[in-house]
């Protein structure tokens, strides 16, 4: 029963968002645009994501959306989606990308699926996951906490919402640019007096000496606009800031909620949010020299006063030239002998217990995501999207260190270029070369070895210079 109300919830969303993008599209060399969002949140018991233990939920702090937006300029067409969940699985992303390309005809890699790493959504994939779940059913019989297929329900949701959005185009105008925020995102890795670099050291610790990278403070903002009357009916908002600042046991997409409400007040209730992590996998909201930590719904309005006050300031896209491009970087994972991963098989029993140091917790997990994977390397896959001469946006997949994403916003020929992570795979954290060597959490957890993400960044960057190039 819980599962056929789940289905009927999430239609009613659709249909109703929807709704106000219906109309007739543009025609040839036009730019069209149609939004469409699902509830994609699971029912209430669902093993939850984000840290080394096992949640349950027990209920809703604000419900999970996702939320796609659909481009069609002549024969050119591209989707993206942006999803409230932590990570999107390769499996997933690859079935709901061919569905949803069957049914609209948009070429599955002109398909974009992004989570935005809410660590308040489901687990429903990985090596945590199994690990919970074979426990669970050693001990029950069957896992409580799985009574839907979620994978399966998230695949035919994703589809559906691509295919609604595909059906809403109507003609618009786009608008793009960024703004600064400062103030609520910090490089969580630092410099210690005893040499070493640590992550997350704790506010107000004497042993910091500095921190070990820098932050992006940009906001890359996308607004679209009815063509007709000018009304905002959607943005795509960009900003490099870990989403976990909420906890606790309530589903909830964390603060990009906050925002999306606070822009709604002036930009009207059927206002959509799109919004895209950007590269932080080095950066999260704690102030270390500040006892008090930002609040969720703080953060949100906070970014969504910049966002509003930047709007005036934005510049159309006078020329309209879509086109997507994508690479696979084939990136070296790490490898380990068939003793360290027998350990780590041992080791995975006391995840989530005080039996065994955090390291050598996240060390066993990746070690079994690893042994998931299988092979010697990863495919991972870079897009690029041109909206015009002057604004693109590139997808990455994984948790990418802010000083790559920097990188690419420096090479790229584009004045506004936003960069949006854990796009269509989850393959872990993709730290620099400087970060491997320094060590600490993320380049324990990471699957790839130094130099994936120098890669990525080269891709993006070579991606980035054709579609430049075609566009003049």
């Amino acid at each position: 029963m819980k599962s056929a109300l789940w289905k009927v919830s999430y239609a009613l969303v659709v249909v109703s968002l929807a709704a106000p993008l219906m109309a007739q599209a543009g025609g040839p060399g036009e730019l069209t645009a149609g939004v469409a969002v699902v509830d994609i949140t699971p029912p209430q018991g669902y093993r939850m994501s984000g840290y080394f233990h096992e949640r349950g939920s027990t209920g809703v702090r604000d419900p999970l959306h996702a939320k796609a937006i659909v481009l069609r300029q002549g024969e050119e067409r591209a989707a993206a989606v942006f999803c409230d969940l932590i990570g999107l699985s390769l499996e997933v992303s690859k079935r709901a990308r061919k569905l949803a390309s069957e049914k609209t005809g948009i070429p599955a890699s002109n398909i974009l699926l992004a989570a935005t790493h809410t660590h308040t959504g489901p687990l429903y994939f990985g090596a945590l996951r199994k690990h919970f779940h074979d426990l669970a059913v050693a001990k029950h019989g069957s896992d409580p906490h799985e009574k839907v297929d979620y994978p399966e329900a998230l695949v035919n949701k994703l589809v559906t919402v691509i295919v609604e959005a595909e059906a809403a185009a109507r003609r618009v105008r786009v608008e793009a640019g960024t703004a600064r925020q400062t103030g609520l995102s910090f490089n969580r890795r630092f410099h210690m007096k005893d040499g070493s670099v640590r992550f997350n050291p704790g506010v107000l610790n004497p042993d910091i000496v500095r921190p070990a990278g820098p932050i992006d403070p940009d906001v890359g903002i996308v607004l679209v606009r009815d063509d007709a009357d000018g009304r905002p009916t959607a943005a795509l908002v960009n900003f490099a800031l870990h989403l976990d600042t909420v906890g606790g046991t309530l589903y909830a997409a964390d603060y990009p909620f906050y925002l999306e409400q606070s822009l709604r007040q002036t930009l009207g209730k059927d206002f959509v949010l799109l919004f895209g992590t950007g590269a932080c996998g080095d950066i999260n909201h704690i102030d270390v020299t500040r006892k008090v930590r930002l609040k969720t719904e703080a953060i949100g309005q906070t970014l969504a006063e910049t966002v509003r006050a930047a709007l005036p300031r934005l510049k159309p896209v006078a020329a309209p030239a879509l086109a997507v491009r994508g690479a696979t970087v084939n990136a070296p994972l790490q490898r380990y002998t068939p003793a360290q991963t027998a350990r780590a098989h041992k080791n995975m029993l006391k995840v989530g217990t005080r039996e065994l140091p955090f390291l050598k917790q996240v060390e066993a997990y990746k070690i079994m995501a690893l042994e998931m994977r299988g092979g010697e390397t990863i495919p991972l896959e870079v897009q690029a999207l041109r909206l015009g001469d002057d604004a693109a946006l590139v997808g990455l997949p994984g948790e990418v260190f802010v000083e790559l994403g920097l990188a690419i916003k420096r090479a790229s020929p584009f004045r506004t270029t936003l960069i949006i992570e854990l796009c269509n795979d989850a393959p872990g954290y993709i730290p620099t070369k400087k970060a491997f060597a320094e060590g600490s959490y993320e380049t324990v957890n990471s699957r790839v070895q130094s130099g994936g993400g120098e890669r990525l960044v080269k891709a993006a960057i070579r991606l980035l210079n054709e579609l430049k190039r075609r566009s003049q």
